[in-house]
């Protein structure tokens, strides 16, 4: 049976993306090979406990039914991530699969919901996307670029256009926390009638913004 090394499981709302507002369980994995300038989540790149499929799914199913995320860290890192994301779909959950884009997600169950970053050059991991992964995305996943400030804008804005996002999937845009006024974000998507859904991190107004496990 699969092992995977998780950081944590909580029960919150869910704080970005098209399901933003609803209650949902996360399964943290841990582990990632990228440095983003501005990641909220590095403490989930080392560490955690190992855990054996049959013991998250437990977890999970204790938190109650609805919606579940399998996040991290980079999930994807991890080989026993697809068998975790299958298991939780048979186990009849609505799954999403937050993924910052670098590693392949081909593999993993059409029933689960992806959450594809594309990494804006203030991250400083633009360079790590893989963009094989924009083929396996379906019309039910969706596509999110964080912005830090213009000039990721004009790259996110110049990405969503060449690839077609928006005749993909789903697109979000938004911005780092603290770091750039969404209102200039959402005049500048507005001049450039961008098909996009703007958002913000939920979870930031609700809790401080370092809190975790929400």
């Amino acid at each position: 049976m699969a092992i995977l090394r998780i950081c944590e499981i909580f029960k919150s709302i869910q704080g970005e993306s098209s399901w933003a507002g609803l209650p949902c369980v996360f399964v943290r994995l841990a582990g990632c090979p990228l440095d983003c300038r501005w990641c909220d989540t590095a403490y989930a790149k080392q560490g955690g406990s190992d855990l054996s499929l049959e013991s998250i799914l437990a977890q999970v199913a204790a938190q109650g039914p609805g919606l579940v995320e399998v996040t991290g860290g980079e999930p994807m890192c991890q080989a026993g991530a697809p068998a975790l994301i299958a298991a939780l779909c048979r186990a009849g959950r609505t799954v999403l699969v937050e993924t910052n884009g670098c590693e392949d997600i081909s593999g993993l169950d059409q029933r689960a919901h992806i959450i594809m970053d594309i990494k804006c050059p203030s991250s400083g991991m633009s360079q790590r996307t893989r963009w094989e992964n924009l083929a396996a995305l379906k019309p039910q996943d969706e596509v999110k670029l964080v912005l830090a400030d213009r000039g990721d804008y004009e790259y996110a804005r110049d990405i969503i256009q060449t690839h077609g996002l928006a005749q993909r999937c789903g697109v979000l845009l938004s911005t780092v926390h603290g770091q750039l006024e969404p209102r200039l974000a959402v005049e500048w998507l507005l001049a450039d009638q961008l098909p996009v859904r703007f958002q913000l991190q939920m979870h930031k107004y609700i809790w401080p913004p370092d809190t975790r496990g929400v």
